[in-house]
């Protein structure tokens, strides 16, 4: 894939924007400009840079033999393989336009591999991740109105934040199905304190492109993606419940099975401290006509039913220096299956085709972190998943077989030490 002219660009543009800031020489101007202080009391004409990378050096010691698993990281990698690497690389800058609106954006490189953000000739580039503008108090107090390209509330703003190796270990259960995580679109967020401070809550709608980054194919149907999500937290934003739902047409044509939709609801209940985080977050997704069962030459469009559930949990070793966190997935593509009536399933669809239904996973990453300052991280760790074949009949790795990856973890931010906009729920920074 080649850049376009308009976005050689933008980069260029970028470049020279984020590189006038530096050498920008008035003072005050200066000090407004790079004043993280300033940007967070929304003082007009005020901004920050910000940014973070993680990457790993990897190698890959067991290989499923018959490569499951194909939105996991390690897919398709050989046994054997080592590599050093960067998954993703952000670099943003946030804007104060004025006390009432302000505005966000955000380049970003992800995952280094074949099938990542890469050019032609396999060079890593960025792309336009973030780019929107917020109308704080929009209608009433507390509630923001957010236009353009931004995070969805599937999990950015919540899970993604309170598990905090969620993603430089690994994505979260329904972003590995590839929930989007971010899309074009117009969404109302809100989040407020009871007066003693002791419950936080909230809510984040969102009506967008489904489609990410990516421009829709404006010459065939196209189905919004509509989302939404509340939490709740008790005994001084400690013990947090959150609860999502989204919803979108896959196909929507006369016939009997013309009409294919999908509909997740998701729910996390967490216990997060300076000491120690613990939680769980499951999801239900309904595939309605998304899936084909194959019987010979016979081909049935069937409903899918796909279920995930995730354990998690981290403590502190010695305060903030070291830490060790571990992780296990349960994950069912279709609960629906029956290896007696047919011989294998198909996704259909694009959104489906990330629940491929013909094995189950089990997931489990364990490691440590050390960091020797604020905002730099250490983090050697294990990956592993494991896929069981649910049709009938199966022996040897058709029935059950793993990856495993053994790896060093590196990942550092700057520029940005908490989550934003204030939608986002992150109490303790690590």
């Amino acid at each position: 894939m080649r850049l376009l002219p308009t976005t050689k660009a933008l980069l260029r543009f970028s470049a020279v924007f984020f590189l006038f800031i530096f050498l920008f020489h008035d003072s005050k101007a200066q000090f407004l400009l790079n004043s993280d202080s300033a940007f967070k009391a929304g003082v007009p004409n005020s901004g920050r840079i910000w940014g973070y990378s993680f990457g790993d050096y990897f190698h890959k010691a067991h290989s499923d033999s018959l490569n499951r698993g194909g939105n996991n990281q390690y897919t398709n990698v050989k046994k054997g393989q080592d590599e050093f690497q960067f998954r993703r690389i952000y670099i943003g800058y946030d804007y104060n336009i004025s006390k009432t609106f302000s505005a966000e954006f955000l380049l970003a490189a992800e995952d280094d591999f074949t099938s990542g953000d890469l050019l032609q000739n396999n060079k890593f580039t960025p792309y336009i991740k973030f780019a929107n503008i917020r109308w704080r108090n929009f209608l009433f107090k507390g509630n923001d109105l957010v236009i353009g390209l931004q995070p969805t509330p599937a999990f950015p703003y919540m899970s993604e934040n309170i598990f905090s190796y969620s993603r430089p270990i690994e994505r979260t259960i329904t972003d590995i199905r590839r929930t989007p995580s971010f899309d074009f679109g117009a969404g109302l967020q809100g989040r407020f304190n009871s007066k003693d401070n002791s419950v936080v809550y909230g809510y984040n709608f969102l009506v967008a492109n489904g489609s990410s980054a990516k421009v829709q194919a404006l010459n065939g149907n196209l189905y919004k993606w509509f989302y939404g999500d509340a939490f709740v937290g008790f005994l001084n934003h400690r013990l947090i419940f959150d609860l999502y739902a989204d919803y979108q047409r896959q196909s929507w044509t006369p016939g009997t099975h013309g009409h294919s939709a999908r509909h997740m609801t998701k729910g996390v209940i967490v216990w997060v401290d300076k000491k120690f985080t613990i939680g769980t977050e499951g999801f239900i997704n309904g595939l309605k006509q998304a899936e084909t069962g194959i019987n010979g030459t016979v081909k049935d469009t069937l409903d899918g039913r796909a279920t995930g559930i995730t354990f998690y949990a981290h403590a502190n070793i010695i305060k903030t220096k070291l830490r060790i966190f571990a992780r296990y997935d349960l994950y069912n593509p279709n609960t629906k299956y029956d290896n007696a009536a047919y011989g294998k399933y198909a996704a259909l669809y694009t959104v489906s085709t990330s629940y491929e239904p013909n094995n189950k996973e089990r997931f489990v990453s364990v490691g440590l972190d050390f960091s020797p300052t604020n905002n730099i991280h250490f983090i050697p760790n294990i990956w592993y998943n494991k896929y069981i074949g649910q049709g009938a009949n199966l022996t040897g790795s058709a029935a059950h077989d793993y990856d495993l990856v053994y790896r060093l973890t590196f990942y550092f931010t700057f520029g940005k030490l908490f989550a934003n906009p204030t939608y986002s729920y992150y109490p303790f920074s690590h």
